[in-house]
C-alpha cells in the first residue's frame, strides 16, 4: 500500500488553487478611500431616471418641477380650441384672449356673436371637462368690429376728414 500513485489533474487544480489563496491571503490589502458623492443604486428591472425616457414624460416632469401647469392650461385653450368646442362652433370663432378667467371670444357676425352667448353655459362645461380647474370661468363673447379711421396717436373727434369730401 505504499505506492506512490501518479497525482491527478485534479489533485494538481487543488494544490494550485490553495497556493493561490495562501500568496492573496498573505498579501497587504490596499486601503481604499471612498470619493465623496451619491451612492450608486440600482434601477433594476424597472427604468430609471438616467435610463431613457420618452419626450412626453419628460416635458410631463419638467412642467411640475417649473410649477407650468396653470400655463400649459391656459395654452391648451387657444391650441386645442377645434377639439374643445366642436369643429361647427370652431369654423365661426376663436378665442382672442384669455385673463383672469375671462375667455374672451370673437364671432365671424353678430348672429354667431348671439348664438354664442346663448351656448355659453354649455362651452364653459366642455371647457371645464376637458381643461380642468378655474382656468375658463367666464365667457365673453363679442361680434366682429369695423375697421378703425383712426391714424396715428392725435385724433379729432367728430366724422373727421369724411366730413370735407363733397
Amino acid at each position: 500500500m505504499g505506492e506512490d500513485r501518479p497525482a491527478r489533474p485534479s489533485d494538481i487544480a487543488r494544490a494550485a488553487l490553495d497556493a493561490a489563496r495562501a500568496a492573496s491571503a498573505a498579501r497587504p490589502r490596499p486601503t481604499r478611500r471612498r470619493v465623496a458623492g451619491p451612492r450608486r443604486s440600482w434601477t433594476g428591472a424597472h427604468p430609471g431616471a438616467d435610463d431613457p425616457q420618452t419626450l412626453g414624460s419628460l416635458v410631463d416632469s419638467l412642467v411640475s418641477a417649473e410649477d407650468w401647469g396653470e400655463r400649459t392650461k391656459v395654452g391648451s385653450v387657444f391650441g386645442r380650441w377645434d377639439s374643445l368646442v366642436g369643429p361647427d362652433i370652431a369654423a365661426h370663432c376663436a378665442p382672442q384672449s384669455l385673463s383672469e378667467g375671462e375667455l374672451t371670444v370673437v364671432a365671424e357676425s353678430t348672429a354667431w356673436a348671439t348664438q354664442l352667448r346663448m351656448m355659453a353655459p354649455t362651452i364653459l362645461g366642455k371647457l371645464h371637462n376637458q381643461v380642468g380647474g378655474d382656468v375658463v370661468t367666464r365667457l365673453r363673447v363679442v361680434g366682429p368690429t369695423a375697421p378703425s379711421w383712426k391714424k396715428g396717436p392725435r385724433t379729432v373727434r367728430g366724422r373727421g376728414p369724411r366730413d370735407t369730401y363733397g
